[in-house]
């Protein structure tokens, strides 16, 4: 993860909540007050966001200290002390939602994940994510994909060549795209196209593309342009990917699974942060 993105997007979030200022908070508590805080989770779930949720309080108080068994990646059950805080107690108070809100939005994306990647453990197919992420979120989803046992496909529209739809039809047909993508791109970028039916599987075929994606083809139409394409190039299938559906995906011989659902569609992970002050109130 880049830090400095974290670090503005922890710096939006606070103050998307505090405001000018936490009035319940400031009206009831001390400031020399301090207190200690528990994350607690609620239901089994893959980590992610550890270190995130640590950070916010971290903005807010400096020499927060955080004691935890824990890491990213690991399995956690019902009832697993997530995190402990000792801090000023408002900063415990002001920082537990916005810290949550982080713990529990990536926890659900890389227990999300981590379900698809059970599916496909019997295969050698790489899942792989999108760019549907949340606006903003976009460097925390991929890295919660990647705790999760996931790919990151693209990070962005900078990072990698991909001739979809619109483009071939602003382009006049895949050929025409592909031959002004060579004349203007390095060597060194592998270029890949949206293709949606047989024909335009061979067009791409015969651009000698380096990655063909199959958009929300049947299991049946896959199967064919796998022979068609006969190893020539990486085979990726996308477009309306369920877990239900990733056995018989990986049956046909293809490389990749791409699934916006990994990000957009996960749910948050219920975590829940007790509080108590170590001081008592005047």
């Amino acid at each position: 993860m880049i830090l400095h993105d974290i670090t503005h997007l922890i710096d939006i979030a606070l103050k998307e909540d505090i405001g000018s200022g936490d009035i319940t908070t400031d009206n009831l508590v001390a400031p020399e007050l301090k207190g200690k805080g528990r994350m607690v989770a609620k239901e089994s779930m893959i980590l992610a966001g550890l270190d995130i949720a640590k950070q916010v309080f971290l903005h807010l108080q400096p020499d927060t200290v955080f004691r935890s068994g824990f890491s990213d990646g690991d399995i956690i059950r019902a009832g697993d002390i997530l995190l402990e805080i000792e801090g000023q107690l408002r900063t415990l108070l002001i920082g537990e939602r916005t810290a949550l809100n982080f713990l529990q939005r990536m926890s659900g994306i890389s227990t999300n994940v981590r379900s698809y990647v059970n599916a496909l453990s019997a295969s050698k197919v790489r899942l792989v994510d999108t760019r549907k992420t949340t606006p903003g979120w976009r460097t925390l989803e991929k890295y919660a994909v990647r705790v999760g046992g996931g790919y990151n496909h693209r990070i962005g529209l900078y990072d990698g060549i991909l001739i979809k739809d619109n483009h071939i039809a602003v382009s006049g047909g895949i050929t025409n795209a592909v031959s002004r993508i060579r004349k203007k791109c390095t060597h060194l970028l592998k270029i890949e196209v949206e293709t949606t039916n047989l024909t335009e599987v061979q067009e791409a075929l015969d651009t000698k593309v380096e990655v063909i994606m199959l958009d929300n083809m049947t299991v049946n139409q896959i199967k064919e342009a796998v022979r068609l394409i006969g190893g020539r190039a990486l085979v990726e299938v996308s477009g309306g990917v369920t877990l239900e559906a990733l056995a018989a995906l990986a049956d046909t011989g293809i490389d990749i699974i791409s699934s916006g659902a990994l990000t957009h569609s996960a749910r948050s992970m219920d975590i829940s942060m007790s509080i108590d002050p170590l001081d008592e109130p005047s």
